[in-house]
């Protein structure tokens, strides 16, 4: 059943061993660095209560309420509604939140569309991906991905260097596998469970690689070490960086060190065919939610750089104009793609309805590689004073408010204040530290560009193309051959 923040809360004090800047952490509900991002993620549990808020966040069935994000897709409906739940979280909590479990969960999609490649390795493996599916959906867990290692000399096979660079499996037992190495993955320190498999493709030359292994692990397990990067919360006042305080969704490196894995989490192992074809399909459902956050980042950056135009008057120049267009541009061809997506959404080889391969994935491109350019434009609308500005405590302070009052005021629509709070909320999202890793956190987060490139060339449909040639040329048929694409999904 759905969960309420208090249950999250109450699961993840576990014992758990965090650190960050060199601390040991008792409890990463309280902790300034992870409290404003388990504060976001209780409020998601908590719009699920919320007569305000249910409808759009849950679904019935059998008399009961799940979480709609969490629900396999079977129709476009169901897409909407995912969509739609995802902006209530974006416009309750007021900003941007990605690594919370509905950009995640797709991943395990994945798997249900894989059951058949599963089902070759080892038949219980198959069975275990359906009942952690099934589990998902009925416990409501904060459910998060473990992707990238820290890979080690990726000129050498795993095999030829330090075995623990790469997630292994070091002993099987009879109540399940034993892993040694270390993961990525944000948000980890206060999440529940981890959808945990291999990055590499080049298993050397071991068809039953032990680094081709995937699991669930339950983040409150054992052995877990979690060593978090320095947070961006609390370093400056909220006031002067108002989506650093809130929005930081801190990462994690996680040391396996001898993690025992129960055989009813394990879905695959010692199996390289399976390995490569979750990484091929991991994020043909989840790239939906990942773009969609995009969207709004989008929104913004046009929000922030129109504001910004407006209160020192530029808003009729055409010059300027052009700029806020071209901000527009980016964010309608992430709208169009993924609405095109859902409208031409295609069956999955399970009979899960997922968005147009194509047409997700190109969106994706677009939404990533135009996000640098996107944060330069809206840099540019918002003029140097978002890296000039004083703090609020010199707006505050006797000796120098009246000053700042006099030269940051314009009329009465803009006072020095309002003009103080957006200069902070637009340098906070385009020009401070935190802003330079949300961008490279978009950039990589779902595989770096050229994956993102190799998944459009997987699916889009070369062969329509081609064809159109050959006969618009009057080339003999014989030259298409017996290939339908240029390269196969």
């Amino acid at each position: 059943m759905i969960r309420t923040g208090k249950q999250y809360r109450d699961s993840i004090r576990d014992g758990r061993q965090v650190w960050i800047n060199g601390e040991r952490v008792k409890d990463v509900t309280v902790h300034p660095a992870f409290r404003p991002l388990v504060d976001i993620r209780a409020r998601i549990y908590d719009m699920q209560h919320d007569a305000a808020t249910r409808g759009t966040m849950t679904y019935r069935e059998g008399g009961e309420d799940f979480a709609i994000g969490l629900k396999l897709p079977h129709t476009q409906q169901d897409w909407h509604d995912k969509r739609r739940a995802t902006d209530a979280v974006m416009d309750d909590v007021g900003g941007v939140v990605t690594r919370v479990g509905d950009e995640t969960v797709g991943e395990m999609w994945s798997l249900h569309d894989g059951y058949d490649v599963l089902n070759e390795v080892d038949p219980q493996f198959s069975k275990n991906i359906k009942t952690h599916i099934d589990r998902v959906i009925q416990a409501d867990p904060f459910h998060v991905s473990a992707n990238t290692d820290p890979k080690g000399d990726r000129s050498k096979r795993p095999q030829d260097q330090d075995p623990d660079m790469l997630l292994h499996v070091v002993k099987e037992t009879d109540a399940g596998i034993v892993v040694r190495g270390a993961k990525y993955e944000t948000a980890a320190a206060y999440a529940n469970q981890a959808f945990t498999k291999p990055t590499i493709a080049n298993w050397g030359d071991a068809e039953l690689s032990d680094y081709a292994v995937g699991f669930i692990c339950d983040l409150g397990s054992p052995n877990l070490k979690f060593i978090c990067r320095t947070g961006f919360a609390g370093r400056a006042p909220a006031e002067d960086y108002p989506l650093a305080n809130r929005f930081d969704e801190v990462d994690t490196l996680v040391i396996f060190d001898n993690v025992l894995i129960p055989w009813e989490n394990v879905l695959f192992f010692r199996h390289t065919k399976a390995a490569t074809f979750i990484r091929a399909t991991l994020h043909r459902y989840s790239a939906f939610a990942f773009v969609q956050r995009n969207l709004r980042v989008a929104d913004m950056l046009i929000g922030a750089a129109l504001l910004n135009v407006r209160q020192t008057g530029l808003e009729k120049q055409q010059a300027v104009q052009e700029k806020l267009a071209q901000l527009a541009v980016y964010r309608e061809g992430i709208n169009a793609h993924l609405t095109a997506a859902i409208a031409t959404a295609e069956t999955s080889p399970a009979g899960l309805l997922m968005p147009n391969q194509s047409l997700l994935y190109t969106g994706r491109v677009h939404a990533c590689t135009g996000l640098p350019v996107a944060m330069h434009i809206a840099r540019e609308l918002c003029g140097g004073q978002i890296c000039v500005t004083p703090d609020a405590a010199a707006f505050r302070d006797p000796e120098t408010a009246p000053w700042l009052e006099k030269f940051y005021s314009i009329n009465d629509d803009w006072q020095a204040e309002d003009r103080r709070k957006l200069l902070a909320f637009a340098r906070d999202l385009i020009n401070s530290d935190y802003a330079g890793h949300r961008l490279t956190f978009q950039l990589f987060a779902q595989s770096p560009p050229f994956a993102h490139l190799a998944a459009v060339y997987r699916n889009f449909d070369f062969a329509g193309a081609a064809d159109f040639v050959r006969r618009s040329a009057g080339l003999s048929d014989r030259i298409m051959g017996s290939r339908k694409k240029a390269a196969p999904k």
